[in-house]
């Protein structure tokens, strides 16, 4: 589990060496718990089957994560469901055990490189950031297809849907960590956390799940008779929005390490794919105006269109290039029908207009895009509640037995 093509592969036993993993949805990183002994730090402060479970259950994700069958992701998934229950009672002031012990994690993409912070929040926010990234590994899936070697693509419409619900879902578990358990992380603790948990990449990725969630919507858009072309150009305009949050965010980030590059290139390049799709469709509804500017602003448009999807090629490759290598699907969706429909429309409506274009020079400006109130928000998530265990009578045996059961045992 050591390298970095391990993140799309979670969730699989065997790791077939030598392919290179499909991204459609992008996973920044993936950290997983790192041995550490619980047990001995927290036996003699709460009671024995809390530390016990607390301690199983921990080692139970570590060893899913690290050798797991194609079921892996539910697993872990419930596994951490059920930790949280447990994690939540540690993060409780009136037990005073915040700072109790040090819990380790570690990121695949190197494998040996481990954090240890002795706070339960710290805990509790590296439990949902590998809920959100999991999350976002099984949207990745549901966008794959099973035979690698598949030149067309074809994905379903429940398909897509499925992959938008996963996406807000992935996004809210990221929006609650910067809105309620960064807050509770003292200023030296935050400042040391990996890059990953950092504010501005948290918010990035889950801008990012929103803004690849609007792009899936608009394919769905796209094959429905019902949706206007006003629908699918505010869905493309919102995508545009949402991806320049979130270069905003990684921008305020100077220090890249790779995977962090790696992401970044990925923005741009959607970004700019986002922008083609805008304009595209921004000049289709100018087009239909009655005066030769609004024809004149349609080819820009068309223009800029066709410009972008270029630009977007280019970075797509430099995005498969950067390490660790990846690879693209085979255009489906919305951008299987603009790469064929705006060079198609960019040069039959420049031949159309081109007398205007020649008259009108003054009128060649690349008019700007609409703006709309953005419509999709992070799910809202909840902590569960605590495990009942932490408001038992058990509390009521006393620390002298539990000390002497530790020595027991040592």
């Amino acid at each position: 589990m050591g390298c970095a093509v391990s993140v799309y592969q979670v969730g699989k036993k065997k790791k077939h060496k030598g392919i290179i993993p499909e991204v459609s949805i992008f996973v920044p990183s993936m950290r997983v718990p790192a041995q550490c002994d619980l047990h001995r730090t927290l036996k003699g402060v709460i009671p024995k089957d809390l530390a016990d479970r607390l301690t199983s259950i921990r080692n139970q994700i570590l060893l899913i994560a690290q050798d797991t069958d194609v079921s892996a992701i539910d697993e872990l998934q419930k596994a951490l469901d059920e930790y949280l229950s447990l994690l939540v009672g540690l993060t409780r002031k009136e037990f005073g055990n915040q700072e109790l012990t040090g819990f380790k994690w570690k990121n695949l993409e190197d494998g040996q490189e481990e954090t240890s912070v002795a706070n339960s929040w710290f805990e509790l926010l590296s439990v949902l950031h590998m809920m959100a990234m999991l999350t976002l590994v099984e949207a990745n899936m549901k966008l794959a297809p099973r035979d690698i070697a598949m030149t067309e693509r074809a994905v379903s419409g429940d398909c897509m849907r499925d992959t938008v619900d996963l996406l807000l879902k992935a996004s809210g578990y990221l929006d609650f960590c910067v809105q309620n358990v960064l807050v509770h992380i003292p200023p030296d603790i935050k400042n040391k956390l990996p890059k990953h948990l950092h504010q501005g990449i948290l918010e990035a990725t889950s801008n990012q799940a929103l803004a690849q969630g609007t792009e899936i919507q608009l394919g769905l858009a796209l094959e429905s008779q019902n949706a206007t072309l006003s629908v699918k150009r505010r869905l493309a305009c919102e995508a545009v929005s949402y991806y320049a949050q979130t270069l905003c965010c990684l921008s305020g980030d100077n220090n890249f390490h790779r995977t962090a590059k790696k992401h970044l290139l990925f923005i741009k390049w959607k970004y700019l794919e986002a922008k083609a799709a805008a304009y595209y469709y921004h000049g289709i509804i100018i087009d239909k105006g009655t005066e030769p500017s609004c024809h004149v602003s349609a080819v820009c448009c068309f223009l800029a269109a066709e410009e972008l999807l270029a630009e977007s090629k280019k970075a797509s490759l430099s995005f498969c290039l950067a390490e660790p290598i990846t690879r693209t699907p085979p255009a489906w969706g919305v951008m299987k029908h603009l790469n064929k429909k705006v060079p198609e429309t960019a040069a039959k409506k420049s031949q159309m207009y081109g007398y205007l274009l020649d008259q009108e020079k003054d009128l060649r400006v690349l008019p700007d895009l609409p703006e709309f109130q953005l419509s999709l928000k992070p799910d809202d998530y909840t902590l569960p509640e605590a495990d009942s265990t932490w408001d038992s009578e058990k509390w009521d045996i006393s620390l002298k037995e539990h000390l002497k059961d530790c020595e027991e045992t040592d």
